[in-house]
């Protein structure tokens, strides 16, 4: 049985984890899988890419075993595999179109990381998120604690990060870092998917882009990036649509 797989619907890629007997635990299989659905996400016929798990939980993180093998690996093969994950997350952070996080059950560890490199996340009622590292004697990766040093006070992200201490679906939905709370995650992920195939693509890339960088900027250097993207989006194709349509009181309709 495949750890994990890419599938199309529409305009749209789901990324499904399949690993249920490890809660979802990372895979080579589901890299592999991650890293096909971010190169065919290049397609201008994709509009979005959901990330989902099958078996209940969205993912557990790093796989124990595999990780207590590599202890008598060298420094720098330690480095390469925790490099993978690195490349993941950027990956994520820098796909051309919205990648939805639909979680289920929860998310720890570096499945914590990967959930929040998303931008969005829908989760069940259920869902609790858990930076467990600590209670396996290692550290965070996958860019969490600069995800949780964005998105959370410091002193929340300190009892996360050191504690292991679990935060509600609920309670992070309070502050911002979820989108929405769902029964269904997965069909509330597809409906966000629908809307953004409605809308132009090209100017969804490059607000995602901004809103991306917007935490590691200046406000004269983001107010610069805003101003080079704009100069070129208000003579895009994309642009004349829009505002035909506005003006003319219709739904736009984007290619």
């Amino acid at each position: 049985m495949s750890l994990a797989r890419v599938e199309q619907k529409g305009r749209t890629l789901i990324i499904m984890n399949n690993n249920p007997s490890k809660r979802g635990a990372l895979s080579l299989e589901l890299y592999d899988v991650i890293n096909e659905a971010l190169e065919r996400a290049k397609n201008p016929a994709i509009r979005a890419v959901i990330f989902a798990s099958e078996g209940g939980f969205f993912c557990s993180g790093g796989d124990l075993n595999a990780l207590q093998s590599r202890a008598g690996s060298t420094l720098e093969e330690r480095r390469e595999k925790i490099q993978d994950l690195h490349d993941i997350t950027a990956g994520i952070r820098g796909c051309p179109v919205p990648v939805i996080a639909a979680v289920e059950g929860g998310a720890a560890g570096a499945g914590l990381s990967l959930a929040l490199a998303c931008d969005m996340i829908i989760a069940a009622p259920n869902a609790k998120f858990t930076a467990s590292y600590v209670k396996a004697g290692v550290v965070p990766d996958g860019g969490l604690t600069s995800a949780l040093s964005r998105m959370i006070p410091r002193q929340l992200a300190t009892e996360m990060c050191l504690l292991a201490r679990s935060v509600t679906a609920e309670r992070l939905a309070d502050l911002g870092v979820i989108n929405m709370i769902s029964e269904d995650p997965l069909k509330e992920a597809h409906a966000l998917a629908d809307a953004f195939a409605k809308g132009p693509r090209k100017a969804q890339g490059v607000i995602k882009g901004l809103v991306g960088q917007a935490y590691e900027t200046t406000e004269t250097e983001q107010l610069a990036a805003e101003r080079e993207a704009m100069i070129r989006a208000v003579a895009d194709t994309e642009a004349k649509i829009g505002i035909a349509a506005f003006l003319e009181k219709k739904t736009p309709e984007y290619p």
